[in-house]
């Protein structure tokens, strides 16, 4: 995810902070708890047992015994099918402690990043969950590219701090250090992307006749895939997302990290701006998880500590 209503970002998407710390990801992914696939493709975590804070949730929901998430699984370490195809990482083993406080089940739904917020406005999902940045566009509705409204925007539940990173094929494009260094080169992104607003941001200001030719992908692992194959000269993720891909890609040998993340912002748990009480409780539970511990040990299992919070925030992003 950026600035446009669709994205996981703004001038900020990104989702971390520590390289160090993401190759404890990696050597965690195959112990990485998830959700159960059920028959209709989804994934699920949770629990309907002793729930402190279930009062707190619309009846509705209480009722059905679920949150149906919308998410963008293709983004490790945040959100993405292990081995076995389940959904693991930062976000469902987050949902699941949460569902333990709330006494529901957080269904995961896969979708496409960009369409996660139009889903929640049609009522598909109850919420977006999938390393999503809080923006003030987001916010309210705006069209980051023409800063037009084109929704009602929706409230945040703010979890996590990330940044966005570039990265190259390693040993490859060294030139490479900043944003302003893809001026006459390709960049592939996720579309939607803060990665994606930044890099036509810095289109606009390439001088000599130069520009930055973008490729969007509709996840990040196309993007990927396309780097990897030489097909452009650098990519660029939330910093987890590339740290990790760095970290594991080809055993360690594809990708390498350049230059320093930027457009450190909030993730936040997208919520319908008319659904208050679901806002409301999402924000409890996060808080109750964060004291008794649970967030702490997600957190350091996935190997990204830098991105921690203290406590909940509603719309906190700018």
């Amino acid at each position: 995810m950026t600035a446009s209503t669709t994205r996981r970002t703004t001038a900020a998407r990104s989702r971390l902070a520590a390289v160090g710390s993401i190759a404890v990801a990696g050597a965690l992914i195959l112990t990485g708890c998830g959700d159960q696939t059920n028959d209709s493709g989804s994934e699920s975590t949770g629990s309907k047992s002793a729930a402190p804070l279930a009062d707190k949730l619309p009846q509705a929901i209480r009722d059905k015994g679920v949150i149906k998430v919308g998410s963008d699984i293709a983004y490790a370490p945040v959100e993405f099918k292990d081995d076995s195809g389940k959904t693991v990482g930062i976000d469902p083993d987050l949902a699941a402690a949460m569902g333990k406080q709330l006494g529901v089940t957080f269904e995961f739904e896969n979708g496409t990043f960009d369409s996660l917020i139009t889903g929640l406005r049609s009522k598909r999902y109850d919420i977006a969950m999938s390393a999503m940045t809080d923006t003030k566009d987001r916010q309210e509705g705006i069209d980051s590219d023409t800063g037009k409204k084109v929704g009602e925007g929706v409230d945040f539940v703010d979890y996590f701090t990330a940044g966005v990173s570039i990265y190259t094929q390693k040993g490859k494009n060294t030139d490479i250090k900043t944003w302003s260094d893809l001026c006459g080169k390709k960049i592939v992104v996720q579309r939607g992307t803060v990665s994606e607003d930044l890099a036509k941001a810095e289109a606009k200001k390439c001088t000599g006749g130069k520009t930055i030719t973008i490729e969007a992908f509709d996840n990040d692992q196309q993007a990927q895939t396309r780097l990897r194959a030489g097909g452009a000269a650098a990519g660029s993720s939330d910093f987890p997302v590339a740290a990790y891909a760095v970290k594991t890609s080809g055993g360690g040998n594809d990708f390498q990290l350049v230059g320093e993340q930027v457009e450190a912002a909030p993730y936040g748990i997208a919520v319908a701006k008319n659904n208050t009480q679901l806002r409301d409780a999402l924000k409890a539970a996060l808080d109750a998880v964060i004291a008794n511990g649970e967030y702490e040990k997600v957190i350091k299992k996935w190997g990204v500590e830098d991105g921690a919070v203290q406590e909940a925030a509603i719309n906190g992003g700018k």
